[in-house]
């Protein structure tokens, strides 16, 4: 029950494609290396590396990409003009306009010629005062030099910037020194399940579904990913007879459970915890002696009045709670949609000291976080106030943003939900919905005919179909016997209506052709 989720190899119709994806298999490649004069073999590699599985970026985006190559050799060879890349949340990939404010700071502190006394004035024709000012006082805290390593933490500022936001956020005091900053959320986490497993007996609860970064990390780290279920009849929120259930049946099996994750919103559902559901959580861990992870990326992405984001820190402070906390905040989502700058940050609340001496020591083996990510971590959690020069342009932009995705996220629900075979529950957050698909026995029986997993196989033929990747529902773990798939819900508002109409008839022709098997 407790081995990691394993994805799929990807179902071709195409031979000569079939033949090459077989050939490069794990076994194959197993064999070949026994007979191969190198030092390095998948048999001598480390093994936890070789069974890590990253469902977001496997056979699907791995066969789109092949697709992309094909289009742009050979124009009008497919049934479709272009790759629609849902299989990851990626905004500006999709179009996402990035922050004007954010790019300003952001060009000035990489140029900084613009910022000489002998070209001041012509820079101030280009750019704001307040977005100058800004590149120069955070110029100032890494020397004039945006290109050195800064502090192992990250920038002094920053972190006591980022404790502020917490502080306003949630209305209860953070510490600039319990924050560090890192390249993303995801090394964050990494960072921190590093240092919670100290054997192979060690287990960390995790959802189901999951954001497949803790199945592959623990299994990185050779630990154990004990599941929970989401109930999606309750629109994803958590059963505290499920959390007991997970964990009494791994303590039984004598597994060490340190820890639970939490996404929230959650990723891939598009759900958001009540603050009940919140606290319920807190006092299990509190109870259960577990360190609680609480993965807040998406605390932006509210689309309902009914399920306003609350922080894990909020609850734990509310109630007096000394359970031990991190939580994971990032650029890469939000309307910062800044995924490839690689800025991120973990708060540490309640932790022992010793073991804060300890993460300084991981963080520091790593130099420092990337300098742009730190930057634009301050414009997420400082940016322009009423009154400074940007602010009523970055809050167009901002709210523009925003508003396009709520849209999205409603219009593509009920698009799922008038299909046959298909049922979805409405984003409450994130940037993802994950609708269940009631696939043909015919279907099934052929997929399992072919080693494949049902939802990798569906998945694939709409990729082959449609041009459209999403990740199937086996890559981040479902109840069994249920199929889904993910999708973004981030492709241009101009374009939606024809990404729809794609996905619709595919999945029309879809079961029509196998009801009639």
């Amino acid at each position: 029950m407790y081995r990691l989720l394993a994805t799929t190899r990807p179902a071709i119709r195409n031979p000569a494609v079939l033949h090459r994806l077989l050939s490069t298999s794990v076994e194959t490649m197993q064999e070949s290396s026994i007979q191969s004069s190198k030092v390095l073999t998948l048999e001598t590699m480390n093994p936890n590396v070789r069974k890590m599985e990253y469902a977001v970026r496997g056979a699907i985006p791995i066969r789109a990409e092949e697709l992309r190559d094909q289009l742009k050799k050979e124009p009008g060879s497919l049934p479709f003009s272009k790759i629609t890349p849902c299989n990851i949340g990626n905004p500006q990939q999709l179009n996402q306009k990035p922050l004007t404010f954010l790019r300003q700071v952001s060009a000035l502190m990489e140029y900084t010629d613009l910022l000489a006394p002998e070209n001041i004035d012509v820079t101030r024709k280009l750019f704001p005062e307040d977005a100058i000012e800004r590149a120069k006082r955070n110029l100032s805290y890494v020397g004039n030099a945006a290109g050195a390593y800064t502090q192992s933490l990250g920038v002094q500022e920053i972190r006591e910037n980022v404790a502020r936001f917490i502080e306003q956020r949630d209305g209860f005091p953070a510490d600039s020194n319990n924050i560090c900053l890192t390249s993303g959320a995801s090394g964050a986490v990494e960072r921190v399940l590093d240092i919670l497993v100290s054997s192979p007996n060690v287990g960390v609860m995790i959802p189901i579904p999951q954001y497949p970064l803790y199945t592959a990390t623990l299994a990185h780290l050779n630990a154990q990913a004990i599941p929970y279920y989401l109930q999606e009849d309750s629109d994803w929120q958590l059963s505290a007879a499920d959390m007991e259930r997970s964990l009494s049946e791994a303590r039984a099996q004598g597994i060490d459970v340190r820890a639970m994750a939490v996404i929230n919103p959650g990723n891939p559902t598009g759900g958001c915890l009540l603050e009940e559901n919140i606290a319920e959580i807190v006092r299990f861990c509190e109870r259960e002696k577990l360190v609680l992870l609480a993965d807040e990326v998406y605390q932006t992405n509210i689309y309902t009045g009914t399920n306003p984001f609350v922080s894990f820190k909020k609850v734990v402070s509310q109630l007096q709670s000394p359970v031990e906390l991190f939580s994971f905040h990032s650029i890469s989502k939000g309307m910062i949609g800044e995924c490839g700058r690689r800025g991120g940050y973990y708060e540490a609340v309640n932790i022992d000291e010793k073991i804060m001496g300890q993460l300084v020591k991981l963080a520091s083996v790593s130099l420092c976080p990337n300098v742009q990510g730190q930057m634009a971590v301050d414009t997420m959690v400082n940016p322009p106030r009423p009154g400074d020069a940007s602010y009523d342009l970055y809050k167009r932009e901002i709210d523009a943003i925003y508003e396009s995705m709520k849209r999205r996220a409603k219009k593509l629900a009920h698009a799922f939900n008038s299909l046959p075979n298909m049922s979805c529950n409405e984003a409450q957050g994130a940037m993802y919905l994950f609708p269940r698909v009631e696939l043909p026995q015919a279907f099934i029986d052929e997929a399992k005919a072919c080693g494949q997993q049902p939802d990798a196989l569906y998945c694939m033929q709409m990729l082959e179909a449609t041009g459209i990747s999403v990740v199937p529902g086996s890559g981040f773990g479902q109840v069994p016997g249920t199929f889904h798939f993910r999708s973004t819900f981030l492709p241009p508002e101009d374009l939606f209506d024809d990404f729809i109409d794609g996905f619709r008839h595919f999945h029309l022709a879809f079961i029509d052709r196998y009801s009639k098997a």
